[in-house]
């Protein structure tokens, strides 16, 4: 079982994404308020909690949302994850869309760190199923 770290948003494309206590997942568009939302396969970014650290053990100047990521999940093998998985929590799905995403840019981490982690370690989905989500509740693999 994982759980949700972080929350991220940002209400423009292109500034720095700000965390949040709680949100809504609005189906078939994202997060409430989120510039990424909207109808298309990347509604939601995910991280694994556990590669941010590592990162950060590197000296990677960071933060939750650093990476432009919506949602930082500890205890999840993202490793283990495909498109077409299905995330759930008490009261929301997520179908996963796409492992990894081209970077047309080079963003300030790259060019501090001289690598990024969201180019193969992000991964992307849609809402199935919307509702209130929170830090700290609980993710899961759904079988």
């Amino acid at each position: 079982m994982g759980k949700i770290e972080a929350i991220c948003i940002s209400e423009k494309k292109g500034t720095p994404k700000k965390e949040v206590l709680h949100i809504n997942l609005i189906e078939n568009f994202g997060l409430e308020n989120d510039a990424h939302g909207g109808n298309w396969h990347r509604q939601i970014s995910l991280l694994c909690f556990e590669s941010i650290e590592n990162f950060k053990v590197k000296g990677a100047p960071v933060n939750f949302g650093s990476f432009g990521e919506n949602l930082i999940i500890s205890g999840l093998d993202f490793t283990k994850i495909v498109p077409g998985t299905i995330l759930s929590g008490d009261n929301f799905e997520l179908e996963i869309t796409q492992i990894g995403k081209d970077c047309h840019n080079r963003c300030h981490i790259y060019y501090a760190m001289g690598d990024c982690i969201m180019p193969r370690e992000g991964v992307f989905a849609t809402v199935k199923k919307g509702g209130e989500i929170k830090k700290g509740c609980n993710i899961d693999i759904k079988e």
